[in-house]
């Protein structure tokens, strides 16, 4: 990076040709914002990895700098809410689709799409926790503002060795409950053992046919997947128990009846992390930074260079990926 260019990812798409590559971007290119932010770390997203191979239609302009997260330090700010120095983190809000994103050493954006690093978490460790972790978090308190306590029954967590699952099944054990982690990875069995699942299963239990009601068995569930899985899910929820949905990897459609509704009286909570408010999105971030461990962050997650972000877009998108990726954007 030199004083007028800065290093990024740039996906250009024109008249049925594409191409990603890293340049050299001059800064007059960057867009308008408010705050402008020395881009520190950035992660991959599922959502990432579509948008760099194409294998799903994420970006909305072009050319376009992918990277829904990043982290960073102020640089100027024409907010009165941050200053230069001030370290940041940016999730959602259509960066890395419609505004450029964090797959850059420089990003530019509006003071409201920003929250302050909490105390206690670096920006390396803020993007070991992302886009994934939030959504992991908003979905834990939502299932506790429905009711879910740790004396309840077992907490399933769905594509729990992926970025959100992994975060998911980490906050849920730190907590205190007893969390059964369902994948189709199981040599990733020990590693989600070590993130404090006390059983792990194959995601054929929760995705295969059943009957309209199984067993009362999950007093709650985050799910990751949608489809099939979710379906299975909330035919398996306790009575009065929720699943808090938040991914589609699996399927958006869910083929379900009435039934877990109506005679169970069981909850779907839907969340999105890419509008939420902002307060909302600050206490979820002091609560990440309190309570999920910081062992646990480093032993998810992979660090990785711009340059690998190809190979590593083609793998997530394979599930092919365990945890969380950071991408070291001046590495």
């Amino acid at each position: 990076m030199s004083d007028q260019t800065f290093r990024a990812l740039v996906v250009e798409e024109s008249g049925g040709t594409r191409s990603v590559a890293i340049r050299n971007v001059p800064m007059a290119d960057l867009p308008v914002g408010e705050v402008l932010v020395r881009v520190a770390y950035s992660t991959l997203n599922y959502k990432d990895g579509l948008a760099v191979t194409g294998k799903g239609k994420i970006l909305r302009g072009s050319p376009m700098v992918p990277g829904i997260d990043f982290a960073g330090t102020v640089i100027e700010s024409a907010s009165p809410n941050y200053a230069p120095g001030d370290e940041v983190i940016l999730t959602g809000w259509g960066v890395g689709e419609r505004h450029w994103g964090g797959f850059s050493q420089m990003a530019r954006a509006s003071a409201g799409w920003l929250v302050p690093l909490p105390a206690g978490l670096s920006l390396r460790q803020a993007m070991s926790v992302g886009t994934a972790g939030l959504t992991a978090m908003l979905a834990v308190q939502a299932l506790e503002r429905h009711g879910l306590r740790p004396v309840d029954r077992e907490v399933l967590v769905t594509g729990a060795a992926g970025g959100v699952g992994s975060v998911a099944v980490a906050l849920l054990a730190a907590v205190g409950h007893r969390v059964v982690a369902s994948t189709g990875r199981p040599q990733e069995a020990d590693y989600l053992k070590a993130l404090g699942a006390s059983e792990v299963i194959d995601r054929a239990v929760c995705a295969g046919p059943g009957r309209p009601l199984e067993r009362e068995r999950w007093a709650g569930a985050v799910d990751t997947v949608g489809g099939a899985t979710l379906a299975g899910v909330i035919r398996s929820l306790a009575y009065g128990g929720a699943v808090a949905a938040c991914g589609n990897a699996g399927g958006v459609e869910v083929n379900t009846t009435v039934f877990p509704l109506i005679l169970r009286g069981v909850a779907i909570l839907g969340i999105d992390s890419v509008s939420v408010p902002f307060a909302e999105r600050r206490a979820a971030w002091e609560r990440i930074a309190r309570e999920l461990p910081l062992a646990l962050i480093e032993r998810m997650t992979e660090v990785i260079a711009m340059d690998a972000l190809p190979a590593s877009s083609e793998a997530i998108t394979n599930g092919l990926v365990r945890g969380r990726i950071v991408v070291d954007v001046n590495a």
